[in-house]
């Protein structure tokens, strides 16, 4: 693969050297740790790329076909690798094409420095070619941002972008650098960022609360955890299992915690929300302790707010204190890093079993199982269904592989039945739920984790809104496989509108093009199946692939997702059909 290349050796300045800003730039990327980063150029941040160019053999750069699919890139290679995630782009309208990957990345807490170009310190504010307030409009869907107007500032600026982009909660950075920023020379030396004023990133943990946690779980006697994307990002993994094991408890995860403790462990009960198992969300309303783990409360989560988990003694672990009864009361609130509290925890605990609280869940699931599962998986019917392709995936990647969801019905079907070996598994557009996202989030992902499989599972939709970048792929040989599950609708609009609109499906039919064409324009061995007997033999011909590989599945047109909490219900309202 032609974008392989071996570790590059860190080549920042020991010494203060006079150099312009834009090869500062550089040099804070290289001290940073930065191999790969997603972009597109334009006038306002040429002479970065110009630098860019010189220090090729260094800093690899990607050609993505859109400023959107640059900031997707990078939140997929930053969720598998673990590394900040880096973006570029020029003024104007670069700039603004990053919006929708920042707020993105807002929201899933996903580490991320976005580098934008502007016109120079002279024109701010004269309405110049290709100006826009970048800073004012990125505002509410950043961490941080700053705005460079002079050279000298970049090396300091730079460093605590990344710091406070990586600290804590995670979160995407934007900075702006003025175009005589780039090009006016200073005397360049730079220092890694460690603190800043006023911003605390992880809370002290309080031991009084751990112990009250302690208390509550020891004496529960139907305790639930449910985890989130705090476990992954904490690398709390370990602690998890070990937590679950000696108390015994059942434990679901939130779409974004998915991965953290494997598929298949017993004590792994599914998926909380909307589409989530069926045990799961109707057992949340009668456990008597609930244990939330580095998850927020999201609306997707909890339905009803008024009727969840009124029951329970809530816990909540959590490194963000502005998440603390945001949305549920916790009666005990444990701030900090989820390894660290976790870590702090276990001795804390008795060694437990719940065999017949448990036993509730193994009873819902057979319920869910014959009426949903068999179907989705083992279906009778002639028409191929979304779940029956993700168990393939699953036998021919052994449950190994990195699996990459857009947004609709695929990717609730891709949660449900994917299977999970090892965590930062799942990669997903959670909270902002962008179409769009997969096919460059698996880009990044790929590039994050080049030892490990990569799949992208995108609806026909959500596959035409970033189709250009089949592009990075064809030009990098980058050896993705991407599944485009074509139902020839936006299926989950078209789900609403049957059940809650009298089947009037406004605006949600689509006349798709030649998806396989396409792909084959873009030298993409590429195939489409419709029917069952050719579905086990194409999956594995395409993971067996050393190279990028394109299936089109053409799936049952009208199939629905369920379970399904309708909005607004609580999730004691569940349906199954």
């Amino acid at each position: 693969m032609e974008i392989v290349k071996e570790k590059k050796k860190k080549t920042e300045p020991k010494k203060s050297i006079k150099i312009s800003g834009a090869e500062a730039l550089i040099h804070c990327l290289l001290a940073e740790g930065v191999e790969t980063m997603y972009g597109y150029p334009g006038g306002a941040i040429m002479p970065v790329y110009d630098e860019l160019y010189k220090f090729q053999d260094k800093l690899t750069h990607i050609l993505t076909r859109h400023e959107q699919g640059a900031t997707h890139a990078a939140q997929g290679y930053a969720r598998v690798s673990g590394k900040v995630g880096v973006a570029i782009a020029t003024s104007g309208p670069g700039a603004t094409n990053l919006v929708t990957g920042l707020a993105d990345a807002q929201i899933d807490s996903t580490p991320m420095v976005c580098i934008t170009g502007q016109v120079t310190r002279q024109l701010l504010g004269s309405d110049a070619f290709q100006e826009t307030d970048i800073i004012g409009i990125s505002t509410p869907v950043t961490k941080w941002n700053y705005q460079i107007t002079e050279a000298s500032e970049i090396p300091e600026v730079m460093a605590k972008a990344f710091y406070i982009a990586k600290s804590g909660r995670p979160g995407p950075v934007l900075v702006d650098i003025t175009k005589n920023a780039q090009i006016d020379e200073f005397e360049f030396s730079y220092e890694k960022c460690s603190s800043v004023r006023s911003y605390k990133p992880v809370p002290k943990v309080d031991r009084t609360a751990v112990q009250a946690a302690a208390d509550l779980i020891n004496s529960a006697k139907k305790p639930f955890i449910v985890w989130g994307q705090g476990v992954i990002l904490g690398q709390a993994e370990k602690e998890l299992k070990e937590m679950v094991e000696k108390a015994g408890i059942p434990a679901a995860w939130t779409i974004m915690g998915a991965s953290a403790l494997s598929t298949d462990h017993p004590l792994n009960v599914g998926m909380v929300g909307m589409h989530g198992n069926y045990g799961p969300n109707l057992l949340t309303n009668e456990c008597d302790v609930l244990i939330a783990i580095g998850m927020r409360f999201d609306d997707r989560v909890t339905g009803r707010l008024a009727d969840y988990a009124t029951q329970a003694k809530v816990i909540h672990f959590e490194i963000d204190p502005a998440e603390v009864n945001k949305n549920v009361h916790a009666d005990v609130a444990v701030l900090g890093n989820s390894k660290e509290t976790l870590g702090l925890l276990l001795p804390l605990l008795k060694e437990n079993k719940h065999d017949s609280w448990h036993n509730l869940f193994k009873e819902k699931y057979k319920i869910e199982f014959d009426t949903i599962v068999k179907n989705d998986i083992h279906p009778t019917k002639n028409g191929l269904t979304m779940g029956e392709v993700i168990e393939e995936i699953n036998i021919a990647s052994n449950n190994q592989a990195v699996i990459v969801t857009d947004v609709g019905q695929h990717q609730m079907i891709a949660c449900r039945y994917a299977k999970f070996a090892q965590s930062k598994s799942n990669i997903t557009s959670g909270g902002l739920g962008t179409m769009g996202f997969a096919l460059p989030a698996a880009i990044g992902a790929k590039m994050g984790a080049m030892d490990r499989e990569v799949v992208a599972i995108i609806g026909d939709g959500g596959f035409q809104m970033t189709i250009q970048e089949l592009g990075v792929i064809f030009q990098h040989k980058v050896p993705v496989k991407i599944v485009v599950l074509n139902n020839e609708h936006l299926g989950m609009v078209r789900q609403w509108q049957e059940l809650f609109f009298e089947k009037r499906y406004a605006s949600t039919v689509m006349v798709n093009p030649n998806f396989v064409k396409i792909a084959e324009g873009y030298n993409i061995e590429a195939k489409q199946i419709s029917e069952r007997k050719d579905l086990k033999s194409t999956i594995k011909k395409m993971m067996e692939s050393k190279e990028p590989y394109f299936l089109e599945v053409k799936v049952e047109q009208e199939d629905n997702v369920f379970p399904m909490i309708p909005s607004g219900a609580s999730v004691s309202e569940v349906r199954l059909k």
